[in-house]
């Protein structure tokens, strides 16, 4: 395989480590770039872009990177935060007044951020075609009683974040959700990021494919099992209601629409280029990243089945575990993995901002081992090993 792209020599190792992902035949194509103190050190790609297998990967390739969204869109919220447009601790229902029904009238921004709220899923069968409809998807969320009491324990929200802080932004910011993060986040840092991507885009989208043979470590296969066997239960009606969710990835209706959850379009160098912008101060100041980045939830998560730990719309390392909760690289390390496989996050203790994204989606809950893998050879090489 044929890798492109840029590396300092002091970082071979970590494009051997690349360069290895494809000897699984499975790899279509993947990306990364990693930033350290804001310089660089490694920007490649390789592979199709296509499900054939037909389409080079490009280095303007973009894919969708599913829920890597969710910190651009914390960020968005937490600088509307800032300017006293939004507050973490008062009720959502001061400004989405229908959100008080069933007894979410105590519920905030800071739950709704750190999976907390309970706000996770819609017990109502929705048509396929409401995924698309925002006023509806609005309205069933608000008129949804939670899963557990505010605030008592936590559950991952893989697709209703979407709705639930994009409707906020929408309501206080006068944009629409996608115009709203990109304004705040990816333009001022020149990023090739989008939520509600332009037809005229389309044409260096890589499409998106799963990989077969692997069933993953227990938790993706604890929670295969739920999904597949109970249709009411939290995790299924999470991911899968409405039904569209899980298979609407290639579609054009799915890449133009602004569901800051889950349909962010971007590659491996806007991911890093994120993390860099929060790690030199242009995107949150010191005290706003510090709260962002301090630990809201943590232990067994109701929607996950596994032990997950948030931060305000970020995922925080978890250092004792070998599997998926871990970054691969310091404690300290923040951010936020994608469906089947894409990862952006940053290591404050070493100044380093990582971006991987690959449309071979693996079966992982959290961190998948590729990235797992590169990073830490980062760290190899950062530690002069």
């Amino acid at each position: 395989m044929q890798i492109q792209g840029y590396f300092d020599l002091k970082f071979e190792p970590v494009r051997d480590a690349f360069a290895a992902l494809f000897d699984n035949p499975q790899e279509r194509g993947a990306a990364l770039c990693i930033q350290v103190g804001g310089e660089t050190v490694v920007d490649l790609w390789a592979g199709t872009s296509d499900k054939a297998g037909g389409q080079a990967w490009h280095s303007d390739t973009i894919l969708n990177v599913f829920s890597c969204t969710k910190t651009f869109t914390a960020v968005a919220a937490l600088q509307l935060v800032a300017e006293g447009k939004l507050e973490l601790d008062a009720p959502v229902a001061k400004i989405w007044p229908e959100f008080a029904a069933a007894g979410k009238q105590a519920v905030t921004l800071r739950q709704l951020l750190a999976h907390t709220a309970g706000v996770t899923g819609v017990r109502q069968p929705l048509a396929p075609e409401t995924l698309y409809d925002w006023d509806a998807m609005c309205a069933a969320l608000a008129a949804e009683a939670p899963w557990w009491t505010p605030g008592q324990a936590h559950g991952y929200s893989p697709i209703s974040y979407g709705w639930l802080i994009g409707e906020l932004l929408q309501r206080v910011d006068g944009r629409t959700p996608g115009r709203s993060i990109i304004a705040r986040t990816a333009a001022p840092l020149g990023l090739d990021f989008h939520i509600g991507l332009a037809d005229g885009e389309f044409v260096r989208v890589a499409e998106i494919a799963r990989g077969k043979g692997s069933l993953g470590d227990a938790a993706a296969q604890r929670l295969l099992g739920v999904m597949l066997g109970e249709p009411q239960a939290l995790s299924t009606l999470a991911f899968n209601n409405p039904p569209s969710v899980m298979t609407s990835t290639n579609k054009p209706e799915w890449r133009r629409m602004e569901q800051p959850a889950a349909n962010g379009h971007g590659n491996a160098r806007s991911l890093a280029g994120f993390y860099a912008g929060l790690l030199d101060g242009r995107l949150l100041d010191t005290a706003l990243l510090a709260e962002m980045t301090r630990e809201q939830a943590v232990g067994e998560d109701r929607t996950l089945l596994t032990r997950t730990r948030f931060g305000l719309g970020c995922m925080l390392d978890q250092p004792g575990d070998a599997g998926g909760g871990t970054f691969g690289l310091g404690p300290q390390a923040f951010g936020h993995p994608g469906a089947g496989g894409s990862l952006g996050f940053a290591d404050p203790e070493r100044a380093l901002a990582f971006g991987f994204v690959t449309n071979t989606l693996g079966p992982y809950v959290l961190m998948d081992p590729r990235a797992q893998t590169l990073a830490r050879a980062a760290g190899r090489c950062l530690a002069g090993k």
